[in-house]
């Protein structure tokens, strides 16, 4: 019988299904078969990550409970096999504990437990269109000029993202750690919509100065205020026809955020002391670190503005969760560096390359590159970076990581002793700060406490050190 779907591609798609119960394998298999797509089957997590290990698969279902473990655990291997999986939860009903915590490490959909032929018929065909789409086709533009670079199948969603931003004029909210280059992507998808050519506007919210906030966004009238000895037409009607970006945008003070709602509203606005609007046509693509829904429940961030701002939403992931990135990374800046400063490409040794993926990055992208650029200059005539060349922090933190890790017992944990085993996440929150709070010492130690110093050396913005050195109350 002729399948009742017909992918886009001439190869058939591959679906594999982890679930202790046979019974449900064998449903899902049998409706992936029926839409003409090949079937896999593993009973446990074990046999399910040696199967995403020796094959890539289009789509992935995956059990919560399983006999050896939460299959939400495994979540993040599934994603990062070399298909870049959808990933389906299977669920039971009434676990929304799971969902949540399933879609925000990656899963694409969930199904609860019954389902129906024609739900999961539905769900499948979804999956397997959206994974043919949000693959980039090969002529797809070259951000690796914009220094956007990364085949980790975070960086692989990010850029599909981006690529669906081109075309239209959709508000644009880019998350994610200080340093993970939201300020690339912007100008990256500036640079190629439908306002390329025109100006790109850079707001730094967080450097705002509150008594000129309103003059310099929106401008003013000659002898408006003490000091307006010439008219100034503000950032945002410098914006016209072309992109504004707002950076920091959770630091816009709440005085200025409802009125410049009403300019993404309407188009228009009243500079200081002018006694008529004026109109400025402009996309508003805005980035923060900080948690925009939190903000919006201390009341500091208007919830309207919120929605307004994130039509589409690209969620930048740190550095220390794409490692497999790093290489090419590394290989893009160091050729840049050495192009700038007109030296001799190096070649890397395996111990540099073995640090810099264990390192834990907690600048990121930006921290990287600022590494790397030193290590360049220390190694002067050499021609092969080795691990000294490295900045003391990162290579002793490593090599820290390292000695702990080698002391500790196998299968011991003598830091919980009998209580409850904490979540994952709790330790791996808790050794984080551990090690930022270690790193930040030591950076102020080297750099004597100078802020400007530390910023260059960290990949830090100013702003974001001084909330991490108020976290840890290190002076």
């Amino acid at each position: 019988m002729k399948p009742s779907y017909e992918t886009h591609m001439d190869d058939r798609k591959k679906v594999l299904i982890i679930d202790d119960d046979r019974l449900v394998c064998n449903s899902v298999a049998n409706v992936a078969r029926s839409l003409g797509f090949d079937s896999s089957l593993a009973f446990t997590l074990e046999e399910g990550l040696d199967a995403i290990r020796s094959a890539p698969f289009d789509v992935v279902f995956l059990d919560v409970r399983m006999p050896d473990g939460n299959g939400i655990d495994i979540l993040p291997q599934v994603c990062r096999n070399s298909g870049s999986p959808e990933v389906i939860v299977i669920t039971a009903y009434g676990d929304p504990e799971s969902v949540e915590s399933a879609l925000s490490k990656g899963a694409w959909d969930y199904i609860e437990k019954p389902f129906s032929k024609a739900d999961l018929s539905q769900l499948l065909k979804d999956a397997i269109l959206y994974h043919e789409s949000s693959t980039l086709p090969q002529a797809a533009l070259d951000f690796e000029k914009e220094g956007i670079l990364g085949h980790s199948p975070g960086m692989k969603r990010c850029l599909t993202l981006l690529s669906k931003t081109l075309s239209n004029d959709a508000s644009v909210l880019i998350t994610g750690e200080t340093g993970t280059g939201k300020e690339l992507f912007a100008r990256a998808i500036h640079n190629h919509s439908l306002r390329a050519g025109n100006d790109f506007v850079v707001v730094d919210c967080a450097a705002l100065p509150p008594n000129l906030v309103e003059s310099i966004l929106f401008g003013h009238e000659k002898g408006s205020y003490t000091g307006a000895d010439r008219a100034q037409p503000g950032l945002i009607y410098q914006a016209n026809k072309g992109t504004l970006f707002l950076d920091e945008v959770g630091e816009l003070p709440l005085s200025i955020q409802k009125k410049f709602l009403r300019v993404l509203q309407e188009g228009r606005f009243r500079p200081i002391g002018k006694s008529s609007e004026v109109e400025s046509d402009f996309r508003v693509i805005c980035a923060t670190n900080r948690d925009l829904d939190d903000l919006v429940a201390k009341k500091v961030f208007r919830k309207d503005l919120l929605f307004r701002l994130r039509s589409i939403t690209i969620d930048l992931p740190p550095l220390r969760e794409r490692p497999e990135d790093i290489q090419d990374l590394t290989n893009h800046y160091l050729k840049r560096h050495s192009k700038k400063y007109g030296i001799k490409p190096k070649r890397v040794s395996a111990a540099f390359r073995d640090i810099l993926v264990q390192y834990s990055w907690p600048g990121n992208v930006r921290e990287l590159i600022h590494a790397l650029e030193s290590a360049l200059a220390v190694a002067h005539d050499s021609p092969i970076l080795v691990p000294k060349h490295l900045p003391y922090h990162i290579h002793v933190q490593v090599k820290r990581i390292a000695a702990a890790r080698k002391q500790a017992q196998p299968g011991s944990l003598p830091a919980f002793g009998n209580h409850t085993l904490p979540s994952l996440k709790d330790v791996r929150e808790e050794a984080v700060s551990e090690i930022e709070e270690q790193y930040l010492k030591e950076l102020m130690r080297q750099t004597k406490a100078d802020i400007k110093t530390a910023c260059r050396v960290s990949g830090l913005s100013r702003s974001r050190l001084y909330a991490l050195l108020k976290q840890y109350e290190i002076s």
